[in-house]
């Protein structure tokens, strides 16, 4: 048959791996022999919930492209930190970790915004999971204090006997969307220089301001 690219997504691997293994087992069982090119496309198509591989392609061709990877250089700037933001990131170092608890609020909840990223919205935790992650991601010891701060930010809910966590489904606005674009350049910074490219002497002036405040 011709070639001719073909691009999906597995939404869960998992599903997909025993879907496709079931249809092996299947045709195993059956006697069958291993299945040939175009039948193996078939059984992907169908653990994938597709009829057979043209309906997989008519549903790819369809589907709207994927945006382009962009290379270093042609990435959009960083958007521009707001002074609270600033501070925020001013608060983690370039291992991602919150290196201390801010004083003002405003700046509270932004770091919340990046610790609340840590968590995968389609599962449940519990408590211990969640002090696990919590641990990880802070630099002074005080987990507990992170965790409740997450329930009261409401990104995070909890049973009432604190069986079970949950993330929240939540929308940052543009303040905290160019803090975490700005958190995720510095987490991949070797150095942990910051995501500001003016090099000029009020600019470092604040920059090491902003860091160093509480």
């Amino acid at each position: 048959m011709p070639r001719s690219p073909l691009s999906f997504v597995v939404p869960d691997a998992s599903l997909f791996a025993k879907a496709l293994g079931q249809s092996l087992k299947t045709r195993h069982a059956a006697g069958s022999p291993p299945p040939g090119h175009v039948e193996l496309l078939n059984l992907v198509a169908r653990a994938l919930g597709h009829r057979n591989l043209q309906s997989l392609q008519a549903a790819a061709q369809a589907a709207p492209l994927p945006p382009p990877v962009l290379a270093t250089e042609d990435r959009p700037p960083p958007a521009k930190l707001t002074d609270n933001a600033r501070k925020a990131l001013g608060q983690f170092d370039s291992r991602g970790r919150l290196l201390r608890w801010p004083v003002k609020y405003s700046v509270q909840t932004l770091a919340m915004w990046v610790l609340w990223t840590l968590f995968d919205g389609r599962r449940v935790y519990t408590e211990a999971e969640v002090n696990q992650i919590l641990k990880a991601a802070n630099a002074f010891g005080d987990h507990a204090t992170l965790r409740r701060e997450l329930i009261n930010h409401r990104l995070m809910a909890r049973k009432s006997d604190c069986s079970e966590y949950r993330k929240l489904p939540a929308r940052p606005d543009p303040e905290a969307r160019a803090l975490l674009q700005a958190w995720r350049l510095q987490r991949r910074t070797p150095t942990g220089e910051r995501v500001e490219r003016d090099d000029s002497p009020r600019r470092r002036a604040a920059a090491r301001a902003a860091a160093a405040a509480p």
